[in-house]
Protein backbone atom coordinates (compact mmCIF):
# COMPACT_ATOMS: atom_id res chain seq x y z
CA UNK A 1 0.00 0.00 0.00
CA UNK A 2 1.26 3.51 -0.76
CA UNK A 3 2.33 5.67 2.15
CA UNK A 4 2.37 9.45 2.19
CA UNK A 5 5.85 10.95 1.92
CA UNK A 6 6.74 14.28 3.47
CA UNK A 7 9.64 15.86 1.60
CA UNK A 8 11.78 17.40 4.32
CA UNK A 9 15.30 18.77 4.53
CA UNK A 10 16.86 18.68 7.98
CA UNK A 11 19.04 21.35 9.56
CA UNK A 12 21.81 18.75 9.76
CA UNK A 13 21.66 18.14 5.99
CA UNK A 14 21.84 21.85 5.32
CA UNK A 15 24.73 22.36 7.74
CA UNK A 16 26.67 19.51 6.10
CA UNK A 17 25.99 20.91 2.62
CA UNK A 18 27.10 24.40 3.59
CA UNK A 19 30.33 23.08 5.09
CA UNK A 20 31.15 21.03 2.00
CA UNK A 21 30.46 24.01 -0.26
CA UNK A 22 32.75 26.20 1.83
CA UNK A 23 35.53 23.61 1.76
CA UNK A 24 35.39 22.92 -1.98
CA UNK A 25 38.84 22.18 -3.35
CA UNK A 26 38.97 23.80 -6.76
CA UNK A 27 40.93 22.76 -9.85
CA UNK A 28 42.74 25.32 -11.95
CA UNK A 29 40.81 27.11 -14.68
CA UNK A 30 40.30 25.58 -18.10
CA UNK A 31 42.80 26.67 -20.74
CA UNK A 32 40.39 27.85 -23.51
CA UNK A 33 37.99 30.72 -23.00
CA UNK A 34 34.86 28.63 -23.52
CA UNK A 35 33.04 25.45 -22.39
CA UNK A 36 34.92 23.05 -24.69
CA UNK A 37 36.76 21.41 -21.75
CA UNK A 38 33.63 21.37 -19.59
CA UNK A 39 31.89 23.75 -17.23
CA UNK A 40 34.23 26.73 -16.62
CA UNK A 41 35.76 27.35 -13.21
CA UNK A 42 34.40 30.91 -12.91
CA UNK A 43 30.85 29.83 -13.69
CA UNK A 44 31.02 26.88 -11.30
CA UNK A 45 32.28 29.16 -8.53
CA UNK A 46 29.39 31.52 -9.30
CA UNK A 47 26.89 28.66 -8.93
CA UNK A 48 28.46 27.43 -5.69
CA UNK A 49 28.56 30.94 -4.22
CA UNK A 50 24.87 31.40 -5.03
CA UNK A 51 24.03 27.99 -3.57
CA UNK A 52 25.89 28.78 -0.36
CA UNK A 53 24.84 32.39 0.17
CA UNK A 54 21.58 33.11 -1.66
CA UNK A 55 19.70 29.90 -2.45
CA UNK A 56 16.82 29.04 -0.11
CA UNK A 57 17.84 25.61 1.16
CA UNK A 58 14.19 24.76 1.94
CA UNK A 59 12.94 25.88 -1.48
CA UNK A 60 12.80 22.35 -2.92
CA UNK A 61 10.88 20.93 0.03
CA UNK A 62 8.34 23.76 -0.27
CA UNK A 63 7.86 23.26 -4.01
CA UNK A 64 7.51 19.48 -3.87
CA UNK A 65 5.56 19.62 -0.64
CA UNK A 66 2.81 21.59 -2.37
CA UNK A 67 1.74 18.28 -3.97
CA UNK A 68 0.95 14.79 -2.75
CA UNK A 69 4.04 12.58 -2.62
CA UNK A 70 3.94 8.86 -1.96
CA UNK A 71 6.15 5.81 -1.58
CA UNK A 72 4.97 2.39 -2.73
CA UNK A 73 6.81 -0.91 -3.08
CA UNK A 74 6.92 -2.43 -6.56
CA UNK A 75 8.88 -5.62 -7.26
CA UNK A 76 10.74 -5.24 -3.97
CA UNK A 77 11.82 -1.64 -4.49
CA UNK A 78 10.42 1.55 -2.97
CA UNK A 79 9.17 3.90 -5.69
CA UNK A 80 8.53 7.59 -5.04
CA UNK A 81 5.83 9.27 -7.07
CA UNK A 82 3.77 12.43 -7.10
CA UNK A 83 0.05 11.93 -7.63
CA UNK A 84 -1.84 15.09 -8.54
CA UNK A 85 -5.51 14.57 -9.30
CA UNK A 86 -7.55 17.11 -11.24
CA UNK A 87 -10.81 18.52 -9.92
CA UNK A 88 -12.32 17.91 -13.37
CA UNK A 89 -14.50 14.77 -13.33
CA UNK A 90 -13.52 13.71 -16.85
CA UNK A 91 -9.77 14.13 -16.39
CA UNK A 92 -7.67 11.39 -17.96
CA UNK A 93 -4.66 9.67 -16.35
CA UNK A 94 -1.23 10.72 -17.60
CA UNK A 95 2.09 9.18 -16.53
CA UNK A 96 5.12 11.52 -16.81
CA UNK A 97 8.67 10.15 -16.67
CA UNK A 98 11.88 12.17 -16.34
CA UNK A 99 15.41 11.18 -17.34
CA UNK A 100 19.01 11.99 -16.39
CA UNK A 101 20.15 14.58 -15.30
CA UNK A 102 16.55 15.58 -14.63
CA UNK A 103 14.05 14.74 -11.93
CA UNK A 104 10.41 15.27 -11.03
CA UNK A 105 11.36 18.96 -10.68
CA UNK A 106 11.24 19.18 -14.49
CA UNK A 107 7.45 18.88 -14.41
CA UNK A 108 6.58 21.34 -11.64
CA UNK A 109 5.71 24.19 -14.03
CA UNK A 110 3.27 22.08 -16.04
CA UNK A 111 1.35 20.44 -13.18
CA UNK A 112 -1.15 23.29 -12.86
CA UNK A 113 -1.84 23.72 -16.61
CA UNK A 114 -2.22 19.97 -17.09
CA UNK A 115 -4.42 19.25 -14.06
CA UNK A 116 -6.49 22.44 -14.02
CA UNK A 117 -6.31 23.85 -17.57
CA UNK A 118 -9.39 26.04 -17.02
CA UNK A 119 -7.36 28.03 -14.47
CA UNK A 120 -4.53 28.60 -16.95
CA UNK A 121 -6.34 29.81 -20.05
CA UNK A 122 -7.19 26.32 -21.27
CA UNK A 123 -10.18 24.04 -21.60
CA UNK A 124 -11.32 21.76 -18.78
CA UNK A 125 -11.69 18.98 -21.36
CA UNK A 126 -7.87 18.84 -21.50
CA UNK A 127 -7.49 17.97 -17.81
CA UNK A 128 -5.29 15.11 -16.59
CA UNK A 129 -4.67 13.22 -13.39
CA UNK A 130 -0.86 13.19 -13.16
CA UNK A 131 1.38 10.40 -11.90
CA UNK A 132 5.04 11.51 -11.79
CA UNK A 133 7.45 8.86 -10.46
CA UNK A 134 11.14 9.10 -9.68
CA UNK A 135 13.16 6.52 -11.61
CA UNK A 136 14.82 3.76 -9.55
CA UNK A 137 18.00 5.16 -8.01
CA UNK A 138 16.77 8.72 -8.52
CA UNK A 139 15.21 11.14 -6.05
CA UNK A 140 13.32 9.51 -3.22
CA UNK A 141 12.89 6.18 -4.98
CA UNK A 142 14.83 3.24 -3.64
CA UNK A 143 18.29 2.29 -4.89
CA UNK A 144 18.45 -1.20 -6.38
CA UNK A 145 20.89 -3.47 -4.53
CA UNK A 146 21.23 -6.03 -7.33
CA UNK A 147 21.32 -5.80 -11.13
CA UNK A 148 18.19 -5.94 -13.24
CA UNK A 149 16.50 -2.55 -13.02
CA UNK A 150 16.86 -1.62 -16.67
CA UNK A 151 14.29 -0.13 -19.03
CA UNK A 152 12.13 -3.26 -19.47
CA UNK A 153 11.73 -3.73 -15.71
CA UNK A 154 11.01 -0.04 -15.13
CA UNK A 155 8.32 -0.13 -17.84
CA UNK A 156 6.67 -3.10 -16.11
CA UNK A 157 6.92 -1.34 -12.73
CA UNK A 158 5.29 1.82 -14.10
CA UNK A 159 2.43 -0.26 -15.54
CA UNK A 160 1.98 -1.87 -12.11
CA UNK A 161 1.98 1.57 -10.49
CA UNK A 162 -0.81 2.80 -12.76
CA UNK A 163 -2.80 -0.35 -12.06
CA UNK A 164 -2.26 0.04 -8.32
CA UNK A 165 -3.67 3.56 -8.54
CA UNK A 166 -6.79 2.22 -10.28
CA UNK A 167 -6.05 3.53 -13.78
CA UNK A 168 -7.10 0.81 -16.20
CA UNK A 169 -6.34 3.04 -19.22
CA UNK A 170 -3.82 5.84 -19.31
CA UNK A 171 -1.48 7.97 -21.44
CA UNK A 172 2.30 8.19 -20.98
CA UNK A 173 4.82 10.93 -21.77
CA UNK A 174 8.54 11.40 -21.32
CA UNK A 175 11.86 12.79 -22.48
CA UNK A 176 15.44 11.47 -22.24
CA UNK A 177 15.31 8.09 -20.41
CA UNK A 178 11.68 8.95 -19.78
CA UNK A 179 11.10 8.81 -23.53
CA UNK A 180 12.69 5.37 -23.69
CA UNK A 181 10.68 4.12 -20.71
CA UNK A 182 7.52 5.59 -22.25
CA UNK A 183 8.26 3.90 -25.56
CA UNK A 184 8.82 0.59 -23.76
CA UNK A 185 5.46 0.98 -22.05
CA UNK A 186 3.87 1.65 -25.42
CA UNK A 187 5.43 -1.53 -26.75
CA UNK A 188 4.50 -3.80 -23.84
CA UNK A 189 1.46 -2.51 -21.93
CA UNK A 190 -0.78 -2.19 -24.97
CA UNK A 191 -3.84 -3.38 -23.05
CA UNK A 192 -3.72 -0.37 -20.74
CA UNK A 193 -1.55 2.33 -22.34
CA UNK A 194 -3.80 4.13 -24.84
CA UNK A 195 -1.11 6.34 -26.35
CA UNK A 196 2.26 7.98 -25.80
CA UNK A 197 4.02 11.27 -26.47
CA UNK A 198 7.80 11.67 -26.43
CA UNK A 199 10.11 14.63 -26.89
CA UNK A 200 13.28 12.67 -27.56
CA UNK A 201 13.12 10.14 -30.37
CA UNK A 202 16.13 7.86 -30.67
CA UNK A 203 15.65 6.82 -34.30
CA UNK A 204 18.58 8.18 -36.31
CA UNK A 205 18.07 9.32 -39.89
CA UNK A 206 19.53 7.00 -42.50
CA UNK A 207 22.50 8.85 -44.08
CA UNK A 208 22.18 6.74 -47.26
CA UNK A 209 18.56 7.78 -47.87
CA UNK A 210 17.63 9.89 -50.87
CA UNK A 211 16.59 13.53 -50.63
CA UNK A 212 17.60 14.16 -47.02
CA UNK A 213 15.84 17.19 -45.56
CA UNK A 214 17.60 19.91 -43.58
CA UNK A 215 16.22 18.40 -40.36
CA UNK A 216 17.51 14.95 -41.30
CA UNK A 217 20.94 16.31 -42.18
CA UNK A 218 20.97 18.17 -38.86
CA UNK A 219 19.95 14.96 -37.08
CA UNK A 220 22.84 13.02 -38.66
CA UNK A 221 25.26 15.78 -37.68
CA UNK A 222 23.80 15.81 -34.16
CA UNK A 223 24.28 12.07 -33.70
CA UNK A 224 27.88 12.38 -34.85
CA UNK A 225 28.58 15.39 -32.62
CA UNK A 226 27.14 13.51 -29.67
CA UNK A 227 29.41 10.53 -30.30
CA UNK A 228 32.51 12.68 -30.80
CA UNK A 229 32.13 15.45 -28.22
CA UNK A 230 29.09 15.06 -25.97
CA UNK A 231 28.89 11.43 -24.82
CA UNK A 232 31.78 11.12 -22.37
CA UNK A 233 29.39 11.27 -19.41
CA UNK A 234 27.32 8.39 -20.81
CA UNK A 235 30.38 6.22 -21.47
CA UNK A 236 31.45 6.68 -17.86
CA UNK A 237 27.97 6.09 -16.45
CA UNK A 238 27.34 3.05 -18.63
CA UNK A 239 30.67 1.39 -17.78
CA UNK A 240 31.89 2.62 -14.36
CA UNK A 241 29.01 4.31 -12.48
CA UNK A 242 30.36 3.18 -9.11
CA UNK A 243 33.74 4.82 -9.65
CA UNK A 244 32.06 8.07 -10.66
CA UNK A 245 29.76 7.99 -7.66
CA UNK A 246 32.44 8.55 -5.02
CA UNK A 247 33.20 12.06 -6.23
CA UNK A 248 29.59 13.04 -6.95
CA UNK A 249 28.24 11.86 -3.60
CA UNK A 250 31.10 13.49 -1.66
CA UNK A 251 31.26 16.87 -3.40
CA UNK A 252 28.22 19.10 -3.96
CA UNK A 253 30.30 21.29 -6.28
CA UNK A 254 31.18 18.21 -8.30
CA UNK A 255 27.56 17.04 -8.45
CA UNK A 256 26.38 20.49 -9.55
CA UNK A 257 29.06 20.74 -12.23
CA UNK A 258 28.30 17.24 -13.56
CA UNK A 259 24.60 18.08 -13.97
CA UNK A 260 24.59 21.76 -14.96
CA UNK A 261 27.13 21.25 -17.75
CA UNK A 262 24.53 19.06 -19.49
CA UNK A 263 21.83 21.69 -19.02
CA UNK A 264 24.15 24.17 -20.74
CA UNK A 265 24.82 21.70 -23.54
CA UNK A 266 21.26 20.51 -24.15
CA UNK A 267 19.06 23.55 -23.50
CA UNK A 268 18.29 26.16 -26.13
CA UNK A 269 19.94 28.77 -23.91
CA UNK A 270 22.29 30.65 -26.24
CA UNK A 271 25.32 29.66 -24.20
CA UNK A 272 24.08 30.57 -20.72
CA UNK A 273 21.78 28.33 -18.65
CA UNK A 274 20.15 31.29 -16.87
CA UNK A 275 18.75 32.50 -20.17
CA UNK A 276 16.20 29.71 -19.77
CA UNK A 277 16.29 28.52 -16.15
CA UNK A 278 17.13 30.51 -13.05
CA UNK A 279 19.91 29.47 -10.70
CA UNK A 280 17.17 28.56 -8.23
CA UNK A 281 15.58 26.16 -10.72
CA UNK A 282 18.90 24.61 -11.66
CA UNK A 283 19.79 24.09 -8.01
CA UNK A 284 16.36 22.65 -7.17
CA UNK A 285 17.17 19.85 -9.60
CA UNK A 286 20.72 19.42 -8.29
CA UNK A 287 19.37 19.24 -4.74
CA UNK A 288 17.27 16.20 -5.64
CA UNK A 289 20.50 14.36 -6.46
CA UNK A 290 22.55 15.78 -3.58
CA UNK A 291 20.05 15.15 -0.79
CA UNK A 292 19.56 11.56 -1.88
CA UNK A 293 23.26 10.84 -2.55
CA UNK A 294 22.20 9.64 -5.98
CA UNK A 295 25.39 10.23 -7.98
CA UNK A 296 26.12 6.52 -8.46
CA UNK A 297 22.60 5.09 -8.21
CA UNK A 298 21.21 7.42 -10.89
CA UNK A 299 24.14 6.68 -13.20
CA UNK A 300 23.40 2.95 -13.10
CA UNK A 301 20.43 3.29 -15.45
CA UNK A 302 23.08 3.66 -18.18
CA UNK A 303 24.96 0.54 -17.03
CA UNK A 304 21.68 -1.40 -16.89
CA UNK A 305 20.17 -0.19 -20.12
CA UNK A 306 22.69 0.83 -22.76
CA UNK A 307 22.40 -1.38 -25.78
CA UNK A 308 19.14 -3.18 -25.08
CA UNK A 309 17.29 0.08 -24.36
CA UNK A 310 18.25 1.51 -27.70
CA UNK A 311 17.03 -1.46 -29.78
CA UNK A 312 14.47 -0.26 -32.30
CA UNK A 313 11.44 -2.41 -31.55
CA UNK A 314 8.24 -1.48 -33.37
CA UNK A 315 5.64 0.34 -31.32
CA UNK A 316 2.05 0.33 -32.54
CA UNK A 317 0.13 2.36 -29.97
CA UNK A 318 -0.88 5.88 -31.07
CA UNK A 319 2.18 8.09 -30.72
CA UNK A 320 2.97 11.79 -30.77
CA UNK A 321 6.41 13.29 -31.19
CA UNK A 322 7.76 16.80 -30.76
CA UNK A 323 11.18 17.69 -32.15
CA UNK A 324 13.05 20.61 -30.57
CA UNK A 325 16.08 22.03 -32.42
CA UNK A 326 18.49 21.71 -29.47
CA UNK A 327 17.43 18.16 -28.61
CA UNK A 328 20.34 15.71 -28.42
CA UNK A 329 18.85 13.35 -31.01
CA UNK A 330 16.69 14.66 -33.84
CA UNK A 331 14.90 12.77 -36.54
CA UNK A 332 12.11 13.18 -39.07
CA UNK A 333 8.68 11.67 -39.17
CA UNK A 334 9.55 9.28 -42.00
CA UNK A 335 12.43 7.71 -40.08
CA UNK A 336 10.54 7.71 -36.77
CA UNK A 337 7.74 5.80 -38.52
CA UNK A 338 10.07 2.82 -38.92
CA UNK A 339 9.73 2.31 -35.16
CA UNK A 340 6.53 4.17 -34.24
CA UNK A 341 4.04 2.73 -36.71
CA UNK A 342 1.00 4.76 -35.62
CA UNK A 343 2.08 8.41 -35.47
CA UNK A 344 -0.96 10.63 -34.85
CA UNK A 345 0.82 13.86 -33.94
CA UNK A 346 4.15 15.30 -35.11
CA UNK A 347 5.59 18.78 -34.62
CA UNK A 348 8.98 20.29 -35.36
CA UNK A 349 9.64 23.42 -33.29
CA UNK A 350 11.92 26.35 -34.05
CA UNK A 351 13.09 26.87 -30.46
CA UNK A 352 13.59 24.67 -27.43
CA UNK A 353 15.87 21.93 -26.20
CA UNK A 354 16.15 18.67 -24.31
CA UNK A 355 14.25 19.53 -21.12
CA UNK A 356 10.93 20.37 -22.77
CA UNK A 357 8.63 20.69 -19.75
CA UNK A 358 11.28 22.60 -17.80
CA UNK A 359 12.41 24.92 -20.62
CA UNK A 360 9.22 25.46 -22.60
CA UNK A 361 6.29 24.66 -20.27
CA UNK A 362 3.66 26.39 -22.41
CA UNK A 363 4.82 24.73 -25.63
CA UNK A 364 5.14 21.39 -23.86
CA UNK A 365 1.61 21.65 -22.43
CA UNK A 366 0.18 22.53 -25.84
CA UNK A 367 1.98 19.60 -27.47
CA UNK A 368 0.70 17.13 -24.88
CA UNK A 369 -2.84 18.42 -25.28
CA UNK A 370 -2.73 18.40 -29.08
CA UNK A 371 -1.41 14.85 -29.09
CA UNK A 372 -3.80 13.24 -26.66
CA UNK A 373 -6.87 15.06 -27.99
CA UNK A 374 -6.52 12.73 -30.95
CA UNK A 375 -6.51 9.55 -28.86
CA UNK A 376 -9.43 8.18 -26.88
CA UNK A 377 -9.20 6.05 -23.78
Amino acid sequence: MPTKLKISISDQEIEDLRLRLKLTRWPEAETPDDWSQGIPLAYTKEIVDYWLNKYDMQRLSKRLGAYNNFITEIDGLDIHYMHVRSTNPNARPLLLTHGWPGSVVEFLKVIGPLTEPQQHGGDAKDAYHLVIPSLPGFGWSGKPTSPGWGIPKIAVAWAKLMAELGYDRYFAQGGDWGAIVTSAIGATDTEHCAGIHVNMIVVPPDPTADDLTDLEKSGIEGFQYYQDWDSGYSKQQSTRPQTLGYGLVDSPAGQAAWIIEKFWAWMDCDGKPENILSKDELLDNVMVYWLNAAGASSARIYWESFGSAMANQQIGVPMGGTIFPKEIFRTSRRFAAKVYTNIVHWEEKETGGHFAAFEQPEVYTTEVRNCFRQISL
